[in-house]
């Protein structure tokens, strides 16, 4: 339903969970190089579990690559910069939730071109940023209830009880 890219990604264990929730959330993650880890780094598999083999992974060799496969699609930039919050926008099917490197963010060169797709997280005083897993979890969430969760299991069930009955 949505495309959650990671450009230039850093942590080896944040892209691995990143990756455990677009499968839990049936998404796709896009990863653009250079990569600071190889894709078997043991961290990923660790951070990843038994989801990672089942996600639909697709990775650019750089930001022109990406550029060309996304064209014709809504992609959103996640930035601390941004002038609007990442709630006061309509996400739509097939949009691509963009997301920079750990250290420094998506880099301004990229950001000033779409300053309308900027989006962020409200945060307190003069904190740089919040963990890259909690970022893209926070906004695809949003962006799956805005979709009305669509796709996803309607109720939950317990492992060995049974709910009570009414």
């Amino acid at each position: 339903m949505f495309n959650i890219v990671l450009y230039e990604p850093e942590i080896p264990y944040n892209t691995g969970n990143i990756g455990r929730t677009c499968v839990a959330s049936g998404n796709s993650l896009h990863l653009i190089k250079p990569l600071g880890f190889v894709l078997s780094d043991k961290y990923i598999k660790r951070a990843g579990l038994d989801y990672w083999p089942r996600l639909d992974l697709t990775v650019h060799n750089d930001y022109a690559d990406f550029k060309k496969a996304s064209d014709g699609h809504r992609v959103w930039l996640a930035t601390t910069k941004a002038h609007q919050v990442y709630t006061d926008v309509k996400f739509n099917p097939g949009d691509y939730i963009m997301f920079g490197p750990e250290s420094r963010g998506i880099p301004e060169e990229i950001l000033v071109d779409h300053e309308e797709d900027c989006i962020r997280i409200p945060m307190a005083g003069d904190e740089r940023s919040l963990n890259l897993c909690n970022s893209v979890a926070i906004v695809l969430y949003e962006a799956l209830r805005q979709n009305n969760f669509t796709g996803l299991r309607e109720t939950g069930e317990l492992h060995r009880l049974s709910w009570k009955e009414d």
